[in-house]
């Protein structure tokens, strides 16, 4: 019976010797469940331990200590070759003096496939990224964008069950990057096999991935939809890593099931929430999240529940929206406000200085603990 999963790790550590000779876990007791046909990413900055985990799937690397499987099967010290996994590196790692269907062949002269069969394979692969007649060129004869295609192409041409890419967009530019997203999520769905993908990039992330891992210091923080990961962080380093937010420390006055009312002295006011974080308790101290695209800016001075009053300290137009920095007693707050008319009209900008308030909706105000 095959396995609902194409990977897993259970409980899986991996500790190195430093350089000092002290020891050091870049992977710290991970269990990832990743199910077939899944575009799952691992998510975090340099040195949390995904690279090292990729390594560990694709057999580079293998485990101090728990297991990975692979369609069911525990792989411990089975080599790379020997693994239904194919990895994409960053830098591609083309043959230079080969043309792009020797590159695209190799792997396939190694197994002893008969010419015909590697014709019929070459030409497919390359189909399927979009490279067709272009089998005589040299990888120097092709944009960067080309280049990852034929990456993409060597590592699909021998079928693997799952496909690893490690930050494969790195070395391209913003747009091409921008383009080559939708381009892989849409290749991994015609597929429909899966892709296990590596990025520090938090945007590349949420517009590829089915389900993300978020990692720091060797651990999962969180794992979920880009939509849980992003609406729902379950703690700050969470909330700051994935998108902006503002954060604001105080003291639960009380707190519900479904609310929490959070004393904030830089505010000088209590602000109502949602609890995110498990085990918060009345008179904790916590930290207050809301994303900037979540406040509502109004010129109205009225006085209501959640709102509050300030004074515009600057604004940045960045093209799609225009970011508005707001004084409230002292405490700065981000807003984002997608620009919606055209700004050439100086009455559509906020100015420094003006009075402004601000709306702060409980269902978008996250109760987090503290770090």
């Amino acid at each position: 019976m095959a396995s609902e999963f194409a990977v897993e790790m259970r409980d899986v550590v991996k500790r190195f010797i430093t350089p000092e000779g002290s020891e050091m876990a870049a992977v710290d007791h991970v269990t990832m469940r990743i199910r077939n046909g899944e575009f799952f990413s691992m998510l975090g900055s340099s040195g949390c331990g995904k690279t090292t985990s990729l390594r560990m799937i694709a057999g580079f690397e293998w485990p101090t200590e728990g297991e990975v499987y692979i369609e069911g099967q525990a792989m411990g010290h089975t080599p790379p070759f020997q693994r239904k996994v194919n990895t994409v590196f960053q830098s591609y790692a083309l043959f230079q003096h080969m043309t792009v269907f020797q590159n695209v062949a190799f792997g396939l002269e190694m197994e002893g496939a008969s010419k015909a069969e590697i014709d019929k394979r070459v030409g497919h692969a390359l189909e399927m990224v979009q490279l067709t007649g272009m089998g005589r060129r040299k990888p120097k004869q092709l944009s960067g964008g080309q280049q990852q295609r034929v990456a993409l192409a060597r590592a699909l041409v021998k079928t693997p069950d799952v496909l690893l890419l490690d930050e494969p967009l790195g070395a391209l530019d913003l747009k091409l990057r921008k383009e080559m997203q939708l381009e892989l999520k849409a290749l991994q769905v015609q597929l429909g096999i899966t892709f296990i993908y590596v990025t520090h990039d938090q945007e590349e992330a949420l517009t590829m991935s089915d389900r993300i891992a978020v990692m720091s210091r060797g651990k999962v923080q969180q794992m979920g939809t880009p939509v849980e990961v992003y609406e729902r962080p379950s703690n700050k380093f969470v909330a700051d890593f994935i998108g902006e937010s503002n954060f604001f420390e105080g003291k639960i006055k009380s707190l519900s099931k479904n609310e929490a009312s959070v004393f904030v002295p830089g505010l000088n006011a209590e602000v109502t929430g949602m609890p995110i974080s498990e085990g918060l308790v009345k008179g904790e101290e916590v930290v207050v999240c809301i994303r900037p695209e979540k406040i509502r800016v109004t010129e109205k001075t009225a006085r209501a529940e959640g709102l509050f009053h300030g004074r515009v300290s600057n604004t940045v137009y960045i093209g799609a929206d225009t970011h508005v920095f707001v004084d409230v007693h002292g405490t700065q707050f981000k807003v984002w406000e997608q620009n919606r008319i055209s700004r050439l009209d100086p009455k559509s900008f906020y100015v420094v200085g003006q009075e402004v308030s601000l709306m702060l909706m409980p269902e978008n105000t996250l109760v987090l603990k503290k770090d």
